[in-house]
């Protein structure tokens, strides 16, 4: 028998979580089974967790859209007993019962083995949230970062923290967007060297272009921040764009394009290919300073997660959330 947070719907259609113990039989089919060590605390978590389900179609359900753990039995030739494996991605804590749990059993395809210089704590403070900020620098590199100064937004949360602390550890002045005043010290810890208040860039205006500010944004609220963004990018500049905090909607024309050159760059970690996953967390190994990491973490056990899901969805929680599942 094992620890999981387990979601159950209710007879009047809401949803209501607690911590139970639950054996190896309740697991889903998979080709290895892993001792989790460590989850994280992200915005599908706390949809998950909430009382209207959000995300969940299937109960009872375990979420936790990622995990960090040791290989406890594997019917794949590529992990053994005792590999260190990570997990992000491919609908888990969704779909499919995620990482909110002592044991969990997934597909092989869907793990990455943790890089030499990360351990499963540390791989959960960079977790989902940190994965997808290096994608997006590399999709900004891959692009090409212009001079001057790249904008992160949303840059006290999860993606941005960790975007803000990748992009100054590679040399790039790093300029952080928050709504809140006393955010501004976390964020100049991580390296940032400008504090931009969010109502900047949430004022409404008529002008598709303004002055040319940013060599490149890692946009992690989208809606009408994101099209006031693109009118500020320098030429040939690139937006790697990773959330939807602000909404779906994006209320720009196409004259950023047209007329400056630049590019809109969807992330998604859900269904990384391999290499590419694996390059990711080898990035990270190499180029988040580990010594940025204690400032981004707050720490979590399972009988936390229930007031945590809805405290992310007021965007209340700062930096990052790792879950002790063995606490």
């Amino acid at each position: 028998m094992f620890n999981a947070l387990v979601v159950e719907k209710n007879d009047d259609g809401k949803t209501s979580a607690s911590v139970q113990q639950i054996g190896e039989d309740r697991l889903p089919e998979g080709d290895v089974t892993v001792a989790v060590e460590y989850s994280t605390v992200n915005y599908k978590d706390g949809l998950c967790i909430g009382p209207g389900g959000g995300l969940v179609r299937n109960y009872p359900h375990v979420p936790g859209i990622d995990f960090a753990g040791t290989v406890e039995t594997s019917d794949d030739p590529r992990y053994k007993a005792g590999d260190k494996v990570v997990l992000t991605g491919w609908r888990v804590g969704e779909a499919y019962w995620g990482g909110y749990s002592q044991k969990a059993r997934v597909k092989a395809d869907w793990l990455v083995p943790l890089p030499d210089g990360l351990d499963t704590k540390q791989a959960m403070a960079v977790g989902t949230a940190g994965f997808t900020a290096m994608l997006a620098v590399m999709a900004l590199e891959d692009h090409g970062i212009k001079d001057g100064p790249v904008l992160v937004t949303g840059a006290a949360g999860g993606v941005g923290s960790v975007a803000t602390a990748i992009l100054a550890s590679l040399g790039h002045e790093v300029a952080g967007v928050t709504g809140r005043p006393e955010t501004a010290d976390y964020l100049k810890s991580l390296g940032a060297t400008q504090i931009v208040a969010r109502e900047e860039l949430n004022e409404t205006t008529k002008r598709p272009l303004e002055a040319e500010t940013w060599g490149g944004c890692v946009d992690a609220v989208g809606g009408e921040m994101l099209a006031r963004v693109l009118g500020q990018m320098k030429y040939g500049a690139s937006v790697a764009a990773v959330g939807l905090a602000g909404g779906a909607g994006l209320p720009a024309t196409v004259i950023p394009f047209l007329l400056r050159g630049v590019n809109l760059l969807g992330i998604d970690s859900v269904m990384q290919p391999y290499d590419n996953r694996l390059r990711a967390w080898e990035r990270i190994a190499k180029d988040l300073p580990m010594d940025k990491l204690d400032a981004m973490v707050q720490p979590a056990v399972l009988s936390d997660l229930p007031a945590l899901g809805r405290d992310i969805l007021k965007g209340q929680v700062r930096g990052r959330v790792v879950v002790d599942v063995n606490a």
